[in-house]
């Protein structure tokens, strides 16, 4: 079965329905612009299972759109002084099993993908609020209001193959930049995060039925998003935080033709927590869904994460 079956404005609103949320990584990151002290390390290994229904707003016939997706993430983040401001740097390498279902009609239509995911890199800088600081002069300050900024790079990685409707891979280049502020009470933290996902033009999309026999390209708008976490410590390294983020924009074009049906307006609100282990160790938890999702992947996320950490070289 193929979903080439499809009329192909068809084929290409599914793609882009799927795609949407690996693409633009709408997460939920609270506590990303805190300040750490220079030449630590932390390595993450992360596991999230996201699980739901996918939206078309009416557009197309398509019912009972579905999907599950394991994703496992390797994560490795270094801070270093910039021009004597803290700063941190990320890359990240994810890894994603899926099942797709969908009916068309009375048929139903599934596929199955594995493979990896786009990856990512983060370079986030302090602005006010964080002067680069080793161990010792960390262990004696105390936060009171930060602000950030940070650019996130996607570059075009991932599992990609033109004449196949679904891809962990988008083969083309993303980039997120964004300006964070953080703000402490006592055991309180704020943090609000605003930002915009820019893409560059994928040029090698969709090679599949009527599509075939010609280069075509897919450009995608602008994504603005907010992202907002209130979060408290319970004692040192433990926390709990109430997070939340809205994003809009991002409808996509095929050879330069606007599809106004693949305008996105969705909200996530979820909860997340962070358990020390031992020193070096900890367990982060959190659990997420959608708010209100007008167009796009409507999924139930749950994560676990593990972090190991460390200055300079470990012992």
């Amino acid at each position: 079965m193929k979903f080439c079956a499809i009329e192909p404005d068809w084929i290409v609103l599914f793609c882009v329905c799927l795609l949407a949320g690996n693409c633009t990584a709408q997460d939920l990151a609270p506590r990303a612009y805190l300040i750490t002290p220079i030449h630590s390390n932390a390595i993450t290994l992360t596991y999230s299972l996201n699980d739901g229904g996918i939206l078309f707003d009416g557009s197309v016939p398509i019912t009972d759109a579905t999907a599950r997706v394991n994703l496992a993430v390797f994560s490795y983040t270094h801070a270093l002084s910039f021009f004597g401001r803290t700063s941190n740097f990320t890359s990240s390498l994810p890894y994603a099993i899926g099942n797709f279902q969908g009916s068309i009609g009375s048929t139903q239509r599934s596929r199955y993908r594995s493979g990896l995911m786009v990856s990512s890199f983060r370079f986030s800088v302090n602005l006010k609020g964080g002067p680069a600081m080793d161990l010792a002069e960390f262990r004696q300050w105390r936060q009171k209001n930060l602000l950030g900024v940070s650019i996130r790079v996607l570059p075009p990685t991932g599992q990609y193959d033109p004449t196949k409707v679904i891809n962990f891979g988008t083969n083309r280049w993303a980039f997120k930049p964004e300006l964070g502020y953080s703000r402490r009470w006592g055991h309180w933290i704020l943090d609000a995060y605003g930002g915009a996902w820019l893409y560059t033009t994928n040029p090698d999309y969709l090679l599949i039925g009527r599509f075939a026999s010609k280069t075509n390209t897919q450009s995608q708008a602008p994504i603005g998003s907010f992202e907002g976490h209130l979060s408290y410590d319970l004692r040192r390294r433990l926390w709990i935080s109430l997070d939340g983020n809205y994003w809009f924009g991002g409808r996509t074009s095929l050879n330069g033709v606007q599809n106004p049906n693949t305008f996105q307006k969705s909200s996530r609100v979820g909860v997340s927590g962070s358990i020390p282990l031992t020193a070096r160790q900890s367990l982060k938890l959190s659990y997420s869904d959608g708010a209100y999702v007008r167009f796009g992947g409507n999924f139930k996320n749950v994560s676990v994460a593990w972090q190991y950490s460390w200055l300079g070289r470990p012992n």
